[in-house]
């Protein structure tokens, strides 16, 4: 059934796996938001700072050859290339242990008839589509690729031959939909091979789906149709203009496919579009000055009104019903001061469950429609993260994925006759004792302007005195938020080396209310940078924390955080590490992909502008390169398709020629983050090097 698209900026099907992972939540959005290949650049790093660089030489000192003649150091796998980065001794894996073999279990999809489940999880080297048909049951495998698996859906009726999936290749997200026929295990190519594609709703019968493709010109989402049994009957039905469109739902004829505009996190738009006379509506008019944003969309039974939710009736985004004739708004429910991250309606249209986001935990209802009243849940849950709803088709079953502090991302199914909550999944932590993992504690400073920026703070065990190094490490978006789950690997920063973690929730971040989210849109974008400065002060007051040893970490737009604080705090860190950063908005934004730029213009502004570019560039880290005085440790994915493989090159050869202490890793088969678990052990085993190096060094062990 139809729920909101998003995606995050740092991968959240490694969410538990790579080093600066931590659950997150990013802006809901269509999945079309994920851009095409990065393209690199070539000159030197004196020329412009709005030019970029060339790769930087890349060493394989730590592959296999080097590593033949040494058993005691870390054998690096053929995939990724290094510069700088010394060999890495074989303690640091052995003594990581079973901190990287954590795994976890996302609920995907119910079998149209049958209770079984699809999920996803990884047994090798990457997620893949298993299968499990009870509590506790046994995690049949059914996909085996080199690469991970995104999404895959059961048509809602039938008797459960195929389903269909999508994935991409070397993490490039130009995701393909393949038809998996059940028996055979047979593959069936439904899309072009080479544009960007969605997945999308079906029709009720279940004989078509429509999905997105950047087909006809590399740029626009367009809308299609088809019955996968049949590839043939693939049809083009929407021409659209941008690339943040996306289907939520067929009415119950399948005439008409309810669709979601995105503009930016404080904007976006609900359509109705007539496939039979081909026409389209807009269901949602901008009325003011303020935007309004309007979040995933599916018909009520009688199909006079859609589901969705809104932050047009004030700070939070509510669940509500919109009536197609008279635009009437109905909340669904109490309203609560926090927004709805996530909902799904059953196939009936008799209920719709959703997550109220209470401050970066998951609160999970379940409402009867029309009328609004709530179902109990007796089962009550651990504080953590919540997603993927899912109802099964006879609307008694609910499937949902949790990631708490203590446990990785499991698949739980709630019967909503009774209330009660099963944990169908119970995701491996190797030999780890998961009840002596750090409860985060929520905390709270205040900035430049006296704003209070909330973060979550997470204590080493006690066996470690005095003041303790601190890992700050801040999530990407910028439109998303650090969140209760699974920390995964960090939790050996805190068990083993005895370092805090610190996950800030700066200006900017999504979960605290509109006006929240817009305070770092254009010339405020360094307000954001100027939170991370008030989270040094906080450091520096708390009498357990050693405010002479901070590192800072991120990834993606957390990336860009990183290097602007290398730049702005360069005598008040030790090192940094920067994961798939921006460091010049200009650069970023002239080469990713053209489907996805002017989404990015929305947040940052157009670099084509010549007002908007000189500020762009003045805010940029590669322009004040020369004030990053600290080491950087610098990761990227070659094919990564958001934040181009340039940006990493042109910081590490512009460091590099200044003398700047940077190392650098690259996946050549990986894209926005390592997804791949034999490239994030490496990540890990070079990032533990690079902190006993920077960040520990003096310390006693």
């Amino acid at each position: 059934m139809p729920t909101s698209h998003r995606v995050c900026l740092l991968l959240l099907a490694a969410a538990a796996c790579s080093a600066p992972s931590q659950p997150q939540k990013a802006a809901s959005r269509p999945a079309e938001l994920a851009p095409a290949p990065a393209k690199t650049g070539a000159p030197p790093a004196d020329r412009p700072a709005d030019k970029p660089a060339e790769a930087p030489h890349t060493t394989t000192a730590t592959g296999p050859a080097a590593a033949a003649s040494d058993p005691d150091v870390v054998v690096m796998p053929d995939s990724l290339l290094a510069d700088a980065i010394p060999a890495i001794p074989r303690a640091i894996a052995d003594g990581v242990g079973t901190y990287s073999e954590a795994r976890s279990a996302g609920a995907i999809d119910w079998h149209p008839v049958d209770h079984s489940l699809l999920i996803r999880t990884r047994f090798a080297d990457t997620d893949q589509i298993h299968e499990v048909k009870m509590a506790g049951g046994d995690r049949r495998q059914l996909t085996f690729f080199s690469d991970r698996v995104g999404r895959a859906t059961y048509p809602p009726v039938g008797d459960g031959d195929f389903f269909v999936l999508s994935k991409d290749i070397g993490g490039n997200e130009f995701a393909q939909n393949w038809r998996f026929d059940r028996a055979d295990g047979t593959l069936t190519l439904l899309t072009d091979g080479a544009s960007k594609n969605s997945l999308g709703p079906w029709t009720r019968d279940g004989q078509r789906y429509a999905y997105t493709s950047t087909r006809r010109n590399k740029k626009d989402t367009d809308f299609y149709v088809v019955d996968p049994r049949d590839p043939s009957t693939d049809k083009l039905v929407a021409e659209v203009d941008g690339g943040g469109w996306a289907p939520q739902d067929f009415s119950a004829d399948g005439d008409r496919i309810l669709a979601l505009n995105y503009v930016s996190v404080n904007e976006s738009y609900l359509w109705l579009f007539d496939l039979a006379a081909g026409t389209r509506t807009l269901l949602t008019e901008k009325t003011g000055d303020t935007p309004v944003s309007w979040d995933g969309g599916a018909f009520t039974a009688d199909g006079k009104a859609v589901i969705t939710t809104t932050d047009g009736n004030g700070e939070f985004r509510e669940l509500v019903t919109l009536g197609l004739a008279d635009k009437k708004l109905t909340p669904v429910g109490q309203p609560v001061p926090w927004d709805i991250s996530d909902f799904a309606v059953s196939r009936d249209r008799k209920l719709v469950a959703s997550v109220v986001n209470e401050g970066g935990i998951g609160k999970l209802r379940v409402h009867e429609l029309p009328g609004g009243r709530e179902r109990p849940i007796k089962t009550q849950l651990p504080a953590g993260t919540i997603g993927g709803l899912n109802f099964h088709s006879d609307g008694r079953l609910l499937a949902f994925t949790l990631s708490s502090a203590r446990s990785p991302a499991d698949s739980y199914v709630l019967d909503v006759k009774t209330g009660t909550i099963e944990r169908w999944t119970e995701s491996e932590v190797g030999t780890l004792n998961p009840a002596t993992f750090s409860e985060p504690e929520l905390v709270q400073w205040k900035s430049f302007d006296e704003r209070e920026i909330p973060g979550f703070y997470y204590r080493p065990p006690a066996r470690f005195t005095g003041k303790r190094p601190v890992v700050v490490i801040v999530h990407g978006g910028p439109e998303g938020q650090s969140q209760t789950g699974f920390i995964g690997r960090n939790n050996y920063y805190l068990n083993e080396l005895g370092v805090a973690v610190l996950y800030p929730n700066v200006r900017g971040s999504t979960g605290y209310g509109k006006t929240y989210v817009r305070l770092d849109n254009g010339v405020q974008r360094e307000d954001s940078v100027k939170d991370l400065g008030a989270a040094l002060d906080w450091i520096a007051r708390r009498p357990e924390l050693d405010a002479e040893r901070v590192m800072i970490m991120g990834g993606s737009y957390g990336g860009y955080m990183t290097l602007a604080a290398s730049v702005h705090f360069a005598d008040r860190i030790r090192c940094a590490v920067d994961i798939v950063g921006i460091s010049n908005f200009v650069t970023f934004l002239e080469n990713t992909e053209a489907y996805r730029r002017d989404l990015r213009r929305a947040e940052y502004g157009d670099e084509r502008d010549p007002e908007i570019r000189k500020k762009l560039l003045e805010i940029s880290p590669l322009t004040r390169a020369a004030d990053i005085k600290k080491p950087l440790f610098v990761i990227q994915g070659r094919n990564d398709p958001r934040v181009p493989a340039s940006e990493a090159h042109q910081i590490v050869a512009n460091l590099k020629e200044r003398g700047t202490p940077v190392w650098y890793l690259e996946g050549k088969d990986e894209g926005h983050g390592f997804a791949k678990k034999r490239n994030q052990d490496y990540q890990m085993y070079a990032t533990i090097l690079f902190m006993k190096t920077f960040l520990l060094d003096g310390m006693p062990q």
